[in-house]
This record gives C-alpha cells, structure tokens and sequence, in this order.
C-alpha cells in the first residue's frame, strides 16, 4: 500500500544523491500548449530509474544488504541499480539477455555491478534472475511493480508542485508503470485538480488495453523504438494505482516519437531515448485535451544507442516534412531529369538523392522512373513542390506526402 509519508522519506533519502533536474520552458513543442521539460535524460546513469532503485536498496535491512541484491534489465534500471547497489557497498547481480547491446553491458560493469548473461530473451534473463535470488538468498529489485522503488520515482512528481506550483497537466510515458504510479499518487493526494496522462508506445499498449478492459492483460509480442517501455504486462501494483489516480492514456506512433526526439535535439540542445520523448510526441501531436494549459513532460531517460540516431533522426524529418522521397515517370530522353531539378531548385529545395531506373516499367518501355530525395521546408513546401511538376505534366506515382 502507498503511504504519501514513504514519498518525503524517500525525498530526503535522495537528496544526497540525486542530480537537480531543473525545468525547461519548451515554447516550440506546441505553440498551442505552454510546455515544460522535467529533463530526467539529464540525471545521473541518464534516467529517472535511479530514483527508485536506490531507495529500494536503502530501505533494505543490514543482513539484506550484506547478501546482495538481484535485478533484470537490458537498460536504464539495471544502471540505476548498480549505480545506487555500488554507492552503498551494496554487491548487485544483474541478469541481461545475451544479445543485450554491448554499450549497455559495459555501462553496467562500469557502475560496478557483476553481469550474468543469459542465452535468449528478457524473459529467460528474468526468470534466471529469480532463480538466482533464491538459490543465494539476494534481493529482487523489481523495475516497478514495488512500493519503494513507486515512492522513490514519485519523488519527482513533489518536485514538480514545488518547481511549477501552477501546473495544469503531467504527461508521463508508461511501460510497467513505476513512474506513472509514483507521479500520479504524489500529484492528486496533493493536488487532485492537476491532471496526469500516461503515453505508450503503438507497438507496447500494455498499460491501455489493461486500463480499458479493467483487468491486467498481457501482450504476446512488443515493437516499438522505445525500449524503456517496451513492456508486456503491467504490475498489479501500478495497475491498480493507474485505475484510480491517472486521467488518460493515450498512444503515439514510432514516426511521432521520432519527430519528439527530433524537436527536442533541435530546439532545447536535448538528448531523448524514444521511451523518453513519448511524452513530448504526445503533447506535439495533439493526443491530450491540454491546448492553452501549463503542461509538464517528463522526459524519462536519454540513453538512446547512437547507432540508430541517424535513422531516428532521418525518420523524424521525414514525419515533419523536411525530408521528401518522390517517384516520378519521365519519358527516357534528354533533358527530362534536368527540368525536374530546376523545378525542385526554383521552390528552394535540395536535392540530396537521384536514382534513375530504365528497368521497373514494365508498361511503358520508353519511360523510367526516377526516385528523388531532397530536403524541405514542411508539409506545404512538398505540396507547392508536387503541385509544380504536376503542372509541368510530370506523372508522381507516389501518393504519400511524408515519403
């Protein structure tokens, strides 16, 4: 059971340990919402998730701790454990699923947790952990479905109401629902008129279909980008508290969550990993009823592999119309493609890819079609550009406006 007491006992317990995420008034998100970032990315092991582990570990009793604790995470928990287990001279053992991406194996031995890998899945990782915690008598430090680690991940929902009093709405990303739980508990037992919304992922509606159908449901597979919250099944604990304290959930697609970390390297110089900038993909797309009020995102976490920045940020431009893929028929003679540059170059865009291909058309053995790539503006700029070679009686074979 959550006791609001637990909440400022594990404020004062982090105080010594935490980073102070100020909040950054975000105008460009949405000119119709006045938004804040609470920049979690910019925390310490770069999420929210060392609110919640360390507390857990601190509250252990001394004979706990001299056993050691266990935890199962491929990302940002497992840092958070290790970081608050290695600070407190606490031995940590996290199991990882063998094909876990290397940085975040070496990140977790660097904070001074011991690694088990472990040949499959999540799931398999998961269950060797519990085995493990019973073979050897360690502690389970569970990623949500926990009072401590809920009270320690609510603490930022009490920094809020102290760093923006005045706050309408939170906007909360949503995997297992740890976060979610502890926000929503601190803000309505403080403050019931501010509203709480959780975002998930399109391919991870774990949270949604549970809350919409009243019972805890358990998705078969997940996809999404947004690891951090690419979650099955919620806890009992934070199912229940998401019942009865959150507002809404609402889902945004892979393209939104792109286009969010996108906006938010661009306009406030901020790094996001996917699960992160749900929150702000959500209020940028319109999912929420928060047009003209004081909106707080939170930006849960900034541990993106930058091995695929480059294709979330090409994704990102393409789903706010400032990179443009079109196929055209021309007639194969001379001078065909030369005017479709021109044509492009006089509305000021910029051709970054050609490929001109004589072999895919089948019906017309005169003509080829040419695939081009160019940067744009936005959405109107691809419209005046679709509308002039449509008017120079060139054929567009492609009907999507974002490529």
């Amino acid at each position: 059971m959550l006791q609001l007491d637990n909440f400022y006992k594990a404020r004062y317990v982090l105080s010594k340990v935490l980073r102070k995420t100020e909040l950054v008034h975000a105008r460009k998100i949405n000119p119709n919402v006045d938004v804040y970032l609470k920049p979690e990315c910019l925390q310490k092991t770069g999420s929210f998730k060392l609110r919640g582990a360390y507390y857990k570990i601190s509250q252990l009793s001394e004979e706990e701790k001299a056993k050691g604790v266990i935890a199962c995470s491929a990302g940002n928990h497992a840092q958070g454990v290790a970081l608050g287990a290695t600070a407190m001279g606490v031995k940590s053992l996290i199991c990882l699923p063998e094909g876990a991406p290397i940085s975040k194996v070496e990140a977790t031995k660097k904070l001074g947790a011991e690694v088990c890998l472990v040949p499959g899945v999540y799931d398999d990782a998961y269950a060797r952990a519990l085995q493990l915690k019973d073979e050897k008598g360690y502690t389970f430090v569970h990623p949500f479905d926990d009072e401590n680690v809920i009270a320690g991940q609510g603490t930022i929902g009490l920094e809020l109401l102290d760093q923006l009093p005045d706050v309408e709405a939170v906007v909360v990303p949503v995997g297992g629902g740890g976060l979610i739980s502890g926000v929503a508990f601190a803000i309505k037992n403080l403050n019931p008129n501010i509203k709480v919304y959780g975002v998930q992922a399109a391919g991870a509606p774990s949270m949604v279909n549970s809350i919409r159908d009243h019972k805890i449901e358990s998705l078969p597979s997940v996809s999404t980008i947004a690891d951090g919250i690419a979650v099955k099944e919620p806890g009992k604990l934070t199912f229940e508290t998401c019942s009865q304290y959150v507002d809404d959930i609402v889902t945004v697609t892979e393209d939104e969550i792109c286009a969010a970390i996108l906006q938010l390297i661009e306009s406030e110089k901020m790094v996001a990993e996917g699960a992160g900038a749900t929150s702000v993909a959500a209020v940028m797309f319109n999912k929420l009823p928060v047009k003209g009020k004081k909106t707080v995102c939170i930006v849960s976490g900034g541990n993106i592999d930058v091995t695929i920045l480059n294709r979330v940020i090409d994704r990102g431009l393409a789903k706010t119309g400032r990179l443009y893929t079109l196929d055209l028929e021309l007639d194969d003679k001379p001078g065909e493609l030369l005017e479709v540059c021109r044509v492009i170059a006089n509305l000021g865009a910029n051709v970054i890819g050609v490929h001109h291909d004589r072999s895919s058309n089948r019906k017309n053995v005169n003509a080829c079609i040419l695939r081009i790539s160019m940067e744009t503006k936005n959405e109107e700029h691809i419209a005046a550009i679709r509308q002039a070679l449509i008017d120079k009686k060139f054929t567009i074979l492609d009907t999507n406006l974002n490529g």
